[in-house]
């Protein structure tokens, strides 16, 4: 059962972007994903919204989550989002294990 959360992170005047390119450059982006139980950890900018930026951060289970918690990165993190004067928007998904229906696969190109 993974857990993928997305984390909006909002600012001002190119502020996020910053904050990812920071995040990227210090080498904590490459740490977490690193991390035992991590299984994507990647940043997207929406087109409609030039000042946030979405970060799609999946984990194993909530084990690998509270562990990761629990780590110095997420010291470096908050310092950053702090930096950034950012806010944060977040919402949390658990897979499907069975799968996609065959109704779904058919809007499905692969």
């Amino acid at each position: 059962m993974a857990i993928t959360v997305n984390i909006y992170y909002k600012g001002v005047n190119g502020n996020a972007k910053k904050f990812t390119e920071e995040m990227i450059a210090s080498g904590v982006v490459d740490d977490i994903r690193a991390e035992e139980g991590n299984i994507r950890y990647e940043y997207f900018f929406p087109l409609a919204d030039e000042e946030t930026v979405l970060l799609i951060d999946s984990w194993k289970d909530q084990r690998s989550i509270d562990i990761h918690h629990a780590s110095p990165m997420m010291g470096k993190i908050a310092e950053l989002r702090e930096k950034y004067d950012l806010h944060m928007k977040v919402e949390r998904y658990i897979s499907d294990e069975g799968g996609f229906s065959a109704a779904d696969k058919a809007f499905i190109k692969e």
